[in-house]
């Protein structure tokens, strides 16, 4: 293998083009393939990266071809949440067959659907004698990771542990069908954007000289709601924009969550997880907080260093141009100079590039998206039957919420 890492990407919606922005920062790498059953997705991602100078990808609409392109060294899987399995298990059967040169896969939160699912994707890929990591940006987001870096290194080294933190992700809904759908894509936010949520707090809670299993997740309780989706008027929205149904299907429009942690020294520390798509504000808002017993950190991404204001008189059209998820085109809004540095994808690209190059498994792995998936049903679980309940994960292995069987009554939240 050249000096350089031959990435594809398996996908190229969304959160690819995120991911291709993100590439001007990562060195040792270039994106030298695009996957999608859409060839002019694919091509439009390919234009991107040859503009920013971050490679010259092929573009494919066939996986298999570019999972035997000789170039393709890793791929990140960057597809709906359905597609998961399925992809991997065309991975290990290239790879098993010894055509293609991968060494690594990466794959984009959630990990999987189910603990059945997760736990089959590592089976897979391990077998194939594959690395793995698991594309959770928020823990590499420079705000947290220095955060977590001054809060370890000062305050608990002079005051004590961390005991608390909190996070929290909101706007006002996905940007893709799919998304809507919890048949396919397992649940609503709770699956969607809790599983960042979740990890991000469990970071902050980690000491960083001792390994993860030192803490231990032991209770859970969570409650799950549609507060807006619901509505009539949101249910015809729905069904114009996405032709989905929430009078017939819905998925949870909002989800809060505390686990209850104890760490090697019997400490208990709790987290408090809060996500929802039913946010009107600015734009997607991203907030940590951790609380020690002499210091505290808060962060909250639609307070940044840069603020536009247009007046009345000013018409835009509807656009993205300053925030993700951006509600307004008027006013004051918070302006994020580059959204892929800032969220973290930039970090957790160059970090999984250089693991990948040096053939080491990366410390952000598939084990921890599957301890997440773990916890996220234990969410699931605990709002079902509306009470705390103790962590028990071989008590999830075959468990699918009613969410994502399309069973889920919104009322059931005042039984």
């Amino acid at each position: 293998m050249s000096e350089k890492l031959g990435v594809g990407l398996i996908g190229a919606g969304f959160s690819a083009k995120f991911h291709v922005k993100s590439w001007v920062g990562v060195r040792n790498a270039d994106i030298v393939a695009i996957f999608s059953r859409t060839e002019k997705r694919a091509k439009e991602l390919a234009a991107l990266a040859e503009q920013l100078g971050v490679g010259k990808p092929k573009v494919y609409t066939d996986i298999h071809d570019l999972l035997r392109d000789p170039n393709v060294n890793a791929v990140w899987i960057l597809t709906p949440n359905n597609t998961r399995v399925p992809i991997v298990k065309a991975i290990v059967e290239e790879a098993e067959q010894g055509r293609g040169n991968l060494i690594g896969v990466a794959c984009e939160k959630p990990l999987a659907r189910t603990v059945a699912e997760a736990k089959e994707m590592i089976k897979l890929v391990e077998k194939a004698g594959l690395l793995h990591g698991y594309l959770e940006n928020q823990v590499f987001s420079p705000a947290v990771v220095r955060g977590r870096e001054i809060l370890w290194k000062y305050g608990a080294k002079y005051a004590g542990r961390p005991y608390l933190a909190r996070a929290a992700e909101e706007h006002g809904g996905p940007h893709a069908s799919w998304f809507w759908n919890p048949t396919i894509s397992g649940g609503g936010v709770l699956l969607d954007m809790m599983c960042h949520s979740f990890e991000a707090a469990r970071y902050m809670l980690l000491d960083p000289s001792k390994p993860k299993d030192a803490l231990k997740p032991k209770k859970i309780s969570a409650e799950i709601a549609s507060l807006k989706w619901t509505r009539s008027e949101y249910i015809e929205l729905l069904k114009k924009t996405y032709s989905v149904d929430y009078s017939k299907v819905p998925a949870e429009d909002y989800a809060t969550a505390v686990v209850v942690y104890e760490d090697d020294e019997g400490n208990i520390v709790l987290s408090e997880t809060h996500t929802s798509w039913s946010f009107i504000g600015a734009g997607l808002r991203l907030t940590f907080e951790v609380l020690g017993p002499e210091y505290s950190l808060w962060i909250n991404t639609l307070q940044p260093e840069l603020f536009v204001f247009f007046s009345r008189n000013v018409k835009i059209p509807p656009s993205e141009e300053f925030v993700e998820k951006q509600n307004a085109d008027q006013g004051l809004m918070p302006t994020i100079p580059d959204e892929a540095v800032t969220y973290g994808y930039q970090g957790e690209n160059r970090y999984i590039v250089d693991c990948f190059l040096e053939r080491k498994q990366p410390e952000e792995n598939w084990y921890d998206g599957l301890l997440i998936v773990q916890l996220m049903m234990a969410a699931y679980k605990s709002a079902e039957e509306g009470k705390k309940i103790d962590f028990k994960p071989e008590e999830l292995e075959t468990y699918v919420p009613k969410v994502a069987k399309g069973e889920w009554n919104p009322r059931s939240i005042l039984e």
